[in-house]
């Protein structure tokens, strides 16, 4: 099973490098997509510079347009089985996705999300997701435990087939919403979380959680 790994990637310098260099350290048979959503530090000099002795497919935005542009532009380059979106800090760890990865074998699994060990502090963040999630299993009639995770894997069929409309980080309820009203099933797998502040490069904003909750409820009722 190949599994094509999206890397959005918005100034991000001090863990790009980092990041690719763990998931290249999988022993599985991958492919990874870095999408550089113009970054204005230095992200993306030190991705051409890695790139010459590191194998990985390099997309680069001009201007910055958000999570959600950056990976509708990795999907087209996907090739694998399965997809999964790896952020490009060290908030996640990738040897997680192997778990992920693991449970979709065994299953025979379309979807499988990863979920947070509820240990980080309790800030806004915590709540702002636990409430989206909430909101996500009322609306969708599903039994989730963390909808704004980054890691969700999706066979690449299925996620081709959905029509993204989502430019910044509304890309997890989005994608949530059409998997759920498509009726198919999400398992999911707890992963390690290791949170970062807005002052260490934390990039969602309180407005973030606003439009994510809307785009929930707006595609409750549309396609």
């Amino acid at each position: 099973m190949k599994l094509s790994i999206i890397i959005p990637c918005y100034n991000e310098e001090k863990t790009i490098e980092e990041i690719i260099s763990r998931i290249l350290f999988l022993d599985i048979d991958k492919e990874i997509i870095v999408v550089n959503d113009g970054s204005t530090d230095n992200s993306f000099a030190i991705l051409e510079k890695i790139k010459k002795e590191k194998d990985f497919k390099l997309v680069s935005h001009e201007k910055n347009l958000g999570k959600g542009s950056a990976i509708k532009s990795g999907l087209k380059f996907v090739s694998g089985d399965y997809m999964i979106t790896q952020d490009a800090d060290l908030e996640c760890n990738p040897s997680d996705i192997l778990k992920i990865m693991d449970c979709a074998i065994k299953n025979n699994a379309s979807v499988v999300y990863g979920f947070r060990h509820q240990k980080h502090v309790y800030s806004s963040y915590f709540w702002g997701g636990l409430f989206l999630t909430q909101l996500a299993n009322f609306l969708y009639g599903i039994r989730i435990s963390d909808v704004t995770m980054c890691y969700k894997m999706i066979k690449t069929d299925i996620i081709k087939s959905v029509p993204l409309k989502c430019k910044r980080f509304e890309y997890c309820p989005e994608v949530t919403a059409r998997i759920a009203k498509k009726k198919i099933k999400i398992y999911e797998v707890p992963v390690n979380y290791n949170p970062r502040s807005t002052k260490e490069g934390k990039k969602l904003k309180r407005r973030d959680g606003f439009y994510m909750a809307w785009t929930l409820i707006k595609y409750r009722f549309i396609n």
